[in-house]
């Protein structure tokens, strides 16, 4: 329920592909199969939800009377944790995502007109890459 409330509200346009069974069958029979998934909760209830693995995060969503709590922000620091090179897809027109994104070093990297998503909805791929510690040399102290 927290992926159908968060992107509802962000894009209240897109048509209902799946029943809320199909949904739960997904994230059962797939996402908890192949990625690691994990639960926010807040005052007892499931806030927000991430589902990574392989360089990619499939699922990031945030119920939206939380977000901007840091919700989000700790679910992506768990796959920024686990791995140094992801991406993701999420839709053109969902502005808040991309930010929340792009704030947290995540850049564009292409745009499709949706022809290759169920929705039908132009979207984005994003990358992001940790970059390698810095390498301090005892020799160039002082130099």
């Amino acid at each position: 329920m927290v992926r159908r409330n968060a992107l509802w509200r962000a894009l209240p346009h897109l048509r209902n592909r799946h029943t809320a069974e199909e949904d739960e069958a997904y994230w059962r029979t797939h996402l908890l199969v192949k990625y690691v998934v994990l639960g926010a909760f807040l005052d007892g209830r499931l806030a927000g939800v991430i589902a990574y693995g392989n360089g990619w995060i499939d699922q990031l969503y945030v119920l939206p009377d939380v977000q901007g709590a840091g919700i989000g922000t700790r679910l992506l620091s768990s796959a920024r944790n686990d791995m140094d090179d992801i991406r993701l897809w999420t839709f053109q027109q969902n502005r808040r995502a991309r930010a929340f994104y792009e704030s947290r070093g995540f850049s564009p990297v292409e745009e499709t007109d949706g022809s290759g998503n169920e929705e039908n909805e132009p979207d984005v791929l994003y990358h992001w890459r940790r970059l390698p510690e810095p390498v301090y040399s005892a020799d160039a102290r002082g130099r």
